[in-house]
């Protein structure tokens, strides 16, 4: 079950030939921090939907503010009533915060985010990760077991399949430059763990 991921990086997308070409889900990126949007989002939302393509939205999450302030930001941007897959939390950035305001706890943040939108949407987003901030902050025991033991992972690991998180992965990014009909351009391109049903009852709200 293969899929993409996308954001305005990706600039007009053909839904109807990303859909054709095989393509069997979408992650499509809402907003990053506590107040950018990405500017694509709406009609990408909507047009993913038109063309039959199973998605969910994905939020860029900041070192730099709280993860209360980031959900309002995320949980403004979803429209009300559409069917979708898990939403998603991307936690890779390792940025240098301006004025020294990085946040104390960047786990309780997490977990603060992935609280809201799960009570927004009834269902708890994935986490989005890399190896270099799967190690900065969620190596140790802890935080693993105790405090993201029960969630979901989406592991980025280009070329071969993960080897961290603590637990066999949801999603799999593993492609950075991929190619597919309905992108100009180079695009992310992700794989589900499991079958086909598998992934109907994932996708089921």
């Amino acid at each position: 079950m293969k899929g993409v991921d996308v954001s305005h990086y990706q600039g007009e997308i053909d839904w109807q030939a990303l859909r054709a070409g095989g393509v069997r889900f979408a992650y499509i990126k809402a907003t990053e921090g506590a107040h950018f949007r990405d500017p694509r989002f709406a009609e990408n939302w909507r047009r993913s939907r038109e063309a039959g393509v199973p998605r969910g939205a994905y939020h860029f999450f900041s070192l730099c503010k709280p993860g209360a302030e980031q959900a309002a930001n995320f949980i403004a941007a979803i429209p009300a009533g559409d069917l979708h897959l898990p939403h998603a939390l991307d936690a890779e950035q390792m940025e240098v915060c301006p004025a020294g305001q990085a946040i104390a706890d960047p786990v309780a943040e997490i977990v603060a985010f992935l609280d809201a939108v799960e009570k927004r949407f009834g269902r708890r987003p994935l986490v989005y990760t890399t190896r270099e901030f799967h190690d900065a902050y969620f190596l140790s025991e802890d935080r693993l077991k105790e405090r993201l033991g029960s969630e979901r992972f989406w592991l980025r690991s280009l070329h071969w399949a993960p080897r961290f998180g603590g637990r066999p992965w949801t999603l799999w990014q593993y492609h950075n430059r991929g190619r597919r009909a309905g992108i100009e351009g180079p695009v992310d391109l992700n794989a589900f763990n499991g079958s086909v049903a598998e992934f109907e009852k994932f996708a089921s709200p």
